[in-house]
């Protein structure tokens, strides 16, 4: 590969087959590229020739949808088996899965579905992110889901569950921002207060997307994760609180059904980007007032 597969603090974009030309043609300025790991698991075809032809340029990196990490029977080993051949080809910076489960026995579902926190959870879902970072030779992220409704048998917060199984697992974890909107929403819970408390030491990657707005049969407010439209404001606001504890991280536009033109996409990377540069700039602005009020006290004290 011709490029370093370390994926930079910078604005990426979700790769569509929409965008191939515009990306191979124009070369776009972007951080990075991420694709869903299970498109790519033929062996052959138009988009490896696309895939490669991009990764040559930029960094990559997969995140998964298919692995039913959170699921009660143990992983799907020729998953595993494919997963592994694409990280092997592709090499790339970053690998992340969701907390959620999408199949049991021989029944796939398309939705990823949620789970009730508990011990026993934490201890299975550990198991699984283990044997995946063996089998992957490598640390992965787990994203925080997006939720509709909450467990009755659930023993834990979200967040305590996430820490839990990142200490345990050795995982690193994907904030997903838009997800933490959705969940906080729906449940009548502050998403503020979910930013504040995330254990940010432990993320690697952040994802923005847009949500759509319905109401539930009682009246109230329901977003749906729909990833077909731009970053809601709310999303942008709570991103710029999350970096502002953060600090810069590779950061992901998602936007997977309605795809606009590649221009709309890379204006909300770029978008990203501004956020990240305006939280740097105020970070050391702030780091150079302690400085001089602290070279003000000393000269007052000599």
């Amino acid at each position: 590969m011709a490029v370093s597969a370390e994926i930079p603090a910078r604005g990426g974009v979700g790769l569509k087959a929409q965008h191939y030309d515009a990306i191979l043609g124009g070369r776009p300025d972007v951080g990075w590229f991420e694709v869903h790991a299970e498109n790519y698991m033929g062996a052959g075809g138009p988009p490896h020739h696309y895939l490669e032809a991009i990764r040559r340029d930029y960094p990559l990196s997969l995140h998964g949808v298919g692995l039913s990490i959170g699921g009660d029977r143990p992983l799907d080993e020729d998953h595993l088996a494919r997963l592994k051949a694409l990280n092997d080809r592709y090499q790339p910076g970053l690998v992340s899965e969701h907390l959620a489960w999408s199949s049991h026995n021989e029944v796939f579902f398309n939705d990823l579905l949620p789970l009730p926190y508990t011990g026993e959870a934490v201890a299975r879902v550990s198991e699984h992110i283990e044997r995946l970072q063996d089998v992957l030779g490598r640390r992965i992220l787990l994203e925080n889901p997006s939720t509709y409704v909450a467990f009755e048998a659930s023993e834990m917060s979200e967040l305590d569950f996430l820490q839990a199984v990142s200490l345990r697992s050795g995982c690193g974890l994907l904030l997903d921002v838009n997800n933490a909107l959705v969940s906080a929403t729906n449940q009548g819970a502050s998403a503020e207060a979910y930013i504040d408390a995330f254990p940010m030491s432990a993320v690697g990657e952040i994802h923005l997307a847009g949500h759509a707005r319905d109401r539930d049969d009682a009246g109230q407010t329901l977003l749906i994760d729909a990833h077909d439209r731009p970053v809601d404001d709310k999303v942008w606001t709570l991103y710029a609180r999350a970096i502002a504890r953060a600090g810069a991280r590779p950061t992901l536009i998602e936007w997977d059904n309605d795809v606009p033109a590649w221009r709309e996409l890379f204006a909300e990377a770029r978008t990203a980007e501004r956020l990240m540069a305006a939280q740097d700039a105020l970070r050391r602005s702030r780091a150079n007032g302690v400085r001089t009020g602290r070279e003000a006290g000393h000269a007052t004290a000599g």
